[in-house]
């Protein structure tokens, strides 16, 4: 399973690139040495000029290749003005213009970091409707650490809940599609349905196949009215 983690922490070190790496490895069972990690403060000025040019450096572009190209995706941005960083958002437009479809379908984790537990909701009211926009498949547990999370067993458990779904829907899409990806979440049957804990409690079955963006549920209801 290929993950990808697209970092938006301007500090070095970064507790938003360490967040992404704990995440990635729990998904992938890698050290977190092994992730392959974006960092989009290396990549600022590409972004910028990739604005007014339309054309991205060979950086920039090799990272919109590897995010393209990876089964899951791991994003996470540090709060600023309670929602993601302009950084963040930046790195997602360039891509969206270049292709439209770049995370269409894709399996994506979202995560972000900030300095007090009041800011948790960025996770809900700003992260989620950006990736559904970009029509990729978000899963349903969001890891939002704030500086006293640290060290704290929740938010340990909040990384394998949120890793363990990754996992699981990026092998189930896998091998629904005819690959062998596989994942610490849950295993993928022959039918494409995999077994996800919801509430503690394990055995129900969610067919990742079965997945419809917002937008087009959304729009099927409008045409029905």
């Amino acid at each position: 399973m290929s993950v990808v983690v697209v970092s938006a922490g301007l500090s070095v070190p970064s507790s938003t690139r360490l967040l992404g790496e704990r995440l990635a490895a729990a998904a992938t069972g890698q050290a977190p040495s092994d992730v392959r990690v974006i960092e989009l403060r290396d990549l600022a000025v590409d972004i910028a000029h990739n604005f007014t040019s339309g054309f991205p450096a060979p950086a920039l572009a090799e990272a919109m290749d590897a995010v393209t190209g990876a089964d899951g995706l791991i994003v996470v941005t540090p709060v600023f003005s309670a929602s993601y960083s302009g950084l963040f958002k930046s790195f997602f437009d360039v891509l969206g213009v270049r292709d439209r479809e770049a995370l269409a379908g894709k399996p994506v984790l979202i995560a972000a970091t900030g300095g007090t537990p009041r800011h948790s909701l960025v996770l809900e009211h700003a992260l989620r409707p950006l990736f559904a926009h970009l029509r990729a498949v978000v899963v349903p547990t969001g890891v939002y650490a704030a500086s006293q999370d640290w060290g704290d067993k929740g938010l340990d458990a909040r990384i394998e809940r949120a890793a363990g779904e990754l996992a699981a829907l990026t092998g189930a899409l896998s091998a629904a599609s005819g690959g062998t990806g596989g994942g610490t979440g849950g295993g993928a049957d022959g039918g494409g349905a995999i077994s996800v804990t919801r509430g503690g409690a394990a055995g129900d079955k969610f067919d990742a196949r079965n997945v419809v963006p917002f937008e087009e549920q959304l729009a099927a209801l409008r045409s029905a009215g």
